[in-house]
């Protein structure tokens, strides 16, 4: 049994309902795109889609839930209202999809979506796959005022930036108009 409340990926035992690819003639012109759902409606969207022979992707963590008489290892979504469809960037391609029980509207400007690069779900499909131990981390953008979490460091504030490929971050006096950056390699950052 896994310890209580330890996230372990799910690799491709799972895969095969996690991830479908239709035979369509359009797939080499297909692209991923975010398509949110109702609450706890992930996996039957999924299902539902793959029915119609469309491609899917809904990564899945086993987590071990604890009941009052027994504990159960439960496959539940990593992003949780979130299933990913590869489908032609056409208006015709998406009607499938939004017709579906339990789909909201694709991630995006007015529900169009915005196309999700193919690297960002190859990376996705290689954690799961490989089984690395992972968490849902709070989203970071460079700009953002972030809070440094744990060690030495804990509670300083200050602008998430990245230089050469090291997040950093600077550490602003207002009054002088001085700022100062720091190395945040190793440490825990959340939204300030």
């Amino acid at each position: 049994m896994y310890p209580e409340g330890q996230v372990v990926t799910t690799a491709s035992a799972d895969w095969a309902a996690a991830s479908t690819t239709a035979s369509h003639p359009e797939v080499d012109s297909s692209l991923w795109f975010a398509v949110l759902t109702r609450s706890r409606h992930e996996k039957k969207v999924h299902a539902s889609l793959v029915n119609e022979g469309i491609t899917t992707f809904l990564p899945l963590v086993s987590r071990v839930h604890k009941w009052s008489d027994r504990r159960q290892v439960v496959e539940l979504p990593l992003f949780s209202c979130y299933i990913f469809v590869r489908i032609p960037q056409l208006p015709a391609a998406r009607i499938p999809v939004l017709r579906t029980l339990g789909v909201i509207s694709f991630v995006g400007i007015q529900g169009r979506g915005i196309p999700i690069p193919e690297s960002q779900i190859e990376d996705l499909r290689t954690l799961l796959t490989h089984r690395v131990p992972l968490e849902p981390h709070p989203w970071l953008k460079v700009g953002q005022r972030v809070r440094i979490r744990g060690g030495c460091l804990d509670g300083i504030e200050g602008i998430l930036a990245v230089s050469d490929g090291n997040r950093k971050v600077v550490i602003s006096v207002d009054t002088i108009e001085k700022s100062l950056a720091i190395s945040v390699k190793g440490y825990d950052l959340e939204p300030a």
